[in-house]
């Protein structure tokens, strides 16, 4: 690129507060500071084209947050909580058949009644025109690519990226420089693994003394089904088969409106085998006995993929710093059993906006949020994370059968008790990184071809996803060392990145003088999937220009 003196300065813009993300965190927190003090100029960065455009997630939604955020929800029309759960189903599958959970015997948090089977991205979409009514500036199509600080190292505003550059870095004709939005405080909601979270946490050391952060990919697809086989408000989840006894991950079935099903599978990514792969261990979870009945005559509408945060209490980082904090999931906030983040995001928003406000009542500006920090654990978003925090590490360690047995016993502990239990707190070790053991242990698995009716290829799931891309601009999946990507990641791992990208966006092509390492980056869904589970740490995702991404609908 051209040397930083010849680029034009930024223009930039003054907040109050700065909200790096349009998610469920995000827009809650923008939500809750224009209710405390409607003065307040605050700004929403969006990623996304619209907001919404880049959310997935099953959904089933605890209401929690969105009763405090907006009382009187309810009573309104035109909110996206129209499928109340009204059936809980809990499978253990085998490899030709499944055992039913009994319901008594689930730990109460484990409850669904009470819940609603929503579409997330249409859920932000509607909390995006309430911000908008109390006067909150949202800018889609707009990521946050760089952290600005003043002189004493406190985060005083974030950049947006330049437009216009070109495939080799250099300006292009239609060449813009970002915007610099400049704030009180920044609060950054990018979700899990976000760039921006990530150089902050490395940065102020905020996970210092806390255990490595944890991850699961989520992949889900959407599809219309027949009436007869549909069955509204229904909630049904499994482990098991597919994966072996070994490897972490489960999958659901949600029955919304309109005869359509959200099928999703989720895979720990702290798995060992490098020749595991996740979108097709999906695809063969639909093929099950007990499964694949309810696809038969349907269609599939949608495809997805995401990073799930999965470390939990343990590895939630330090939430505050000099000039802003962390929301929602880029803290990690997600309670893995029960699937479920969003509500904790909300609650995470309303949280910090609080302090954030009276902050800026007290005239306080640029400085550390620390009673954020200090009231997080002791808040609803605490309790709930607490009582579950041992079920992912019991998991890891002692395999699927062991993990969930002594995980739900230590749920029920948890619940009787108020948080505590004799197991105390299981740590959870290596980072998913770090899990990946070189392919000289392991054979290759020949996973089935799809069908094209139940079963698909990535490419064809990308397309659904409405992706897009332009194809003349820098690469935003940055290699920082290809040598190392082929003396270790294919040499000694046998190129997992071609396994574990849900969206054909990475393969080892051979060419007359050896192997090539090729980046389909248009393809990318933003999983964050390959900046978490690279084994060398070697892959780095940054946003790429504008609002460029998927564009998902009702997912």
């Amino acid at each position: 690129m051209s040397e930083v003196t010849e680029l034009p300065e930024r223009e930039s813009m003054e907040f109050d507060v700065v909200i790096v993300g349009g998610g469920p965190a995000g827009l809650s927190a923008a939500i809750k500071l224009k209710q405390i003090n409607p003065e307040l100029s605050v700004v929403v960065l969006e990623k996304g084209g619209e907001v919404g455009a880049h959310i997935l997630s099953g959904a089933v939604v605890d209401p929690i947050g969105v009763d405090k955020l907006l009382p009187g929800w309810r009573e309104e029309e035109g909110h996206p909580f129209k499928t109340p759960v009204t059936a809980d189903h809990f499978l253990v599958l085998g490899h030709s058949g499944s055992v039913r959970l009994p319901n008594f015997a689930m730990p109460p948090l484990m409850n669904n009644h009470g819940n609603f089977i929503v579409s997330l991205g249409n859920v932000c979409r509607w909390l995006g025109t309430k911000a908008e009514e109390l006067g909150v500036e949202i800018y889609p199509g707009f990521a946050g690519s760089e952290v600005l600080y003043d002189d004493n190292g406190a985060v005083v505003g974030v950049a947006t990226g330049d437009m216009g550059i070109e495939k080799d870095g250099s300006p292009g004709p239609a060449y813009t420089r970002g915007m610099a939005l400049l704030g009180k405080y920044i609060l950054i909601a990018e979700g899990a693994r976000g760039s921006l979270a990530k150089q902050l946490i490395n940065k102020f050391k905020l996970d210092e003394g806390k255990e490595p952060a944890k991850f699961g990919i989520g992949l889900k697809e959407l599809w219309q089904v027949d009436p007869a086989k549909h069955k509204l408000g229904l909630v049904q989840h499994s482990f098991g088969w597919p994966l072996d006894m070994k490897t972490g991950g489960g999958s659901f079935l949600y029955h919304l409106e309109d005869n359509t099903v959200a099928v999703g599978f989720v895979m720990h990514l702290n798995y060992k085998n490098p020749y595991l792969a996740p979108f097709e261990e999906f695809q063969r979870f639909k093929t099950h006995p007990s499964i694949r009945g309810l696809f038969e005559g349907g269609k599939r509408l949608g495809y997805g993929a995401r990073a799930i945060t999965e470390g939990g209490w343990q590895s939630v980082p330090k939430l505050s710093f000099p000039g802003g904090a962390l929301l929602g999931c880029s803290a990690g906030f997600v309670n893995v059993p029960r699937i479920k983040g969003s509500h904790n995001a909300m609650l995470s928003g309303m949280l910090a906006a609080e302090h954030v406000a009276e902050a800026i009542a007290a005239g306080r500006a640029n400085d550390e949020l620390i009673a954020y920090e200090n009231a997080w654990r002791s808040s609803e978003i605490g309790k709930d994370l607490k009582r579950v925090r041992n079920v992912k590490p019991m998991w890891s360690k002692l395999g699927t059968i062991g993990g969930v047995m002594l995980g739900g016993l230590d749920m029920w502990l948890n619940t009787i008790f108020g948080g505590w239990s004799p197991f105390g707190t299981w740590k959870h070790g290596k980072t998913d990184a770090a899990s990946l053991e070189p392919a000289s242990k392991y054979a290759p698995i020949a996973y089935p071809k799809p069908d094209g009716v139940l079963t698909f290829d990535r490419l064809s799931s990308v397309f659904l996803s409405n992706t897009n891309h332009e194809e003349n601009e820098p690469v935003h999946l940055i290699v920082k060392d290809m040598g190392l990507q082929k003396s270790s990641e294919l040499e000694v791992y046998a190129g997992p990145s071609a396994r574990y990208c849900p969206a054909g966006v990475y393969e080892w092509v051979e060419e007359a003088n050896g192997p090539k390492f090729v980046i389909n980056a248009q393809n990318c869904v933003h999983c964050k999937t390959c900046d978490i589970k690279d084994p060398n740490q070697n892959i780095n995702w940054v946003p790429p220009q504008g609002g460029e991404g998927p564009v998902y609908q009702n997912m």
